[in-house]
């Protein structure tokens, strides 16, 4: 690979210890007992450490959204064809689709990105045209990205970090749209964790019992055709992975050497985030899991990162509409830890040593 890809060996940012040992000592003097809250207090107390205050805030979110497809679905591997990419982004342009009216609803900046669909979405006002080809190749027969392909896709997500953070962005959350990227997804994920296919395929947009048997036959194929290569976690997102997980992969190895804390999504997002802790070792300290994916894959990716899902409502549409649906905790946790009172603050005796 080229210098373009030298950034990911940066160093991911460091927690302000001092931060969050404030935002503890604050927790353990407001009224009420000892970790009544539960993980809402430690997720202030992480808020609060990832923001350098003691008193973190959830309010400016930036969800990037992701689009592209692959090449994969000319194995059959999708119940839905690949129009539907571009047409759906032209729905989260329009403010149509859930995670546009999560956005709406939660005050979050929507992002929406093209990063290369097989049918040409635009140009469409309020996405940003990125396309790297239409779609990635058909990895059952090569590689599904060109070293350049990857390059850029990479440097793509970088870019969203780095316009999320010099914006003021507290929270980032990543999401993705495109025809066969469960596929794509959970063929990565087997290499990076060395699990079977059939471990890892799911129904994906709605695939019947034999549906999922033929994603996992096919994506057997692809481990077996790129086998050499995959003990490498760059090469094996190029051969495996997506223009759309690519630029998610970028931008949450960004978010963690910036000190931007990321939310991170379902099944294909978590993926994603699995290869960006490979890529770049340490980045996963910045990362919250926002709920556990219907995908069968998804519980398999999150224990190896020993993600721990705020929600688990059986969502599986991705878009990054999950985490738009756990924003709400951290806002909440966040409210708790600076408007509730101390016991000194009320005049009420605290628990005894």
């Amino acid at each position: 690979m080229t210098g373009d890809i030298a950034w990911l060996k940066g160093p991911v940012a460091q927690p302000d210890e001092e931060a969050a040992r404030m935002a503890a000592e604050r927790q353990s003097t407001l009224i009420k007992p000892p970790g009544a809250l539960g993980r809402l207090e430690a997720l202030a107390i992480r808020l609060a450490a990832w923001q350098g205050t003691s008193k973190p805030s959830a309010d400016r979110v930036r969800i990037v959204l992701f689009a592209g497809d692959h090449g994969v679905a000319e194995e059959g591997i999708s119940a839905f064809p690949q129009s539907v990419t571009a047409a759906m982004v032209r729905q989260f342009a329009q403010g149509g689709a859930a995670v546009s009216v999560l956005a709406r609803t939660l005050g979050a900046n929507l992002e929406l990105i093209d990063m290369g669909t097989v049918e040409n979405a635009g140009p469409v006002t309020g996405v940003l045209d990125l396309r790297l080809g239409p779609g990635t190749a058909n990895f059952v027969r090569g590689p599904a990205m060109t070293e350049r392909q990857l390059a850029q896709a990479l440097r793509a997500g970088r870019d969203a970090a780095e316009r999320a953070r010099s914006g003021g962005v507290q929270i980032f959350i990543g999401g993705e749209m495109g025809i066969g990227n469960t596929t794509a997804a959970a063929a990565l994920a087997s290499a990076l964790l060395g699990e079977t296919a059939e471990s890892l395929a799911g129904p994906g947009a709605g695939l019947g019992t034999e549906g999922v048997r033929h994603k996992a036959e096919v994506i057997r194929r692809a481990l077996a055709l790129h086998g050499p290569y995959l003990g490498d976690p760059l090469e094996a997102l190029r051969r495996l992975g997506g223009f759309e997980i690519a630029a998610l992969a970028g931008a949450f190895v960004a978010c963690a050497q910036q000190g931007l804390p990321v939310l991170v999504d379902g099944f294909i997002c978590t993926a994603a985030a699995l290869t960006a802790e490979r890529l770049c070792p340490g980045a996963a300290g910045w990362f919250l899991y926002a709920h556990t994916s219907a995908e069968p894959g998804h519980k398999r990716i999150l224990t190896a990162l020993d993600g721990k899902p705020l929600l688990d409502l059986g969502m599986r549409l991705g878009e990054g509409s999950g985490a738009a649906a756990a924003l709400p905790l951290l806002r909440l946790a966040c409210t708790l830890h600076s408007g509730m009172v101390t016991f000194e603050e009320a005049g009420i005796a605290g628990k005894s040593p």
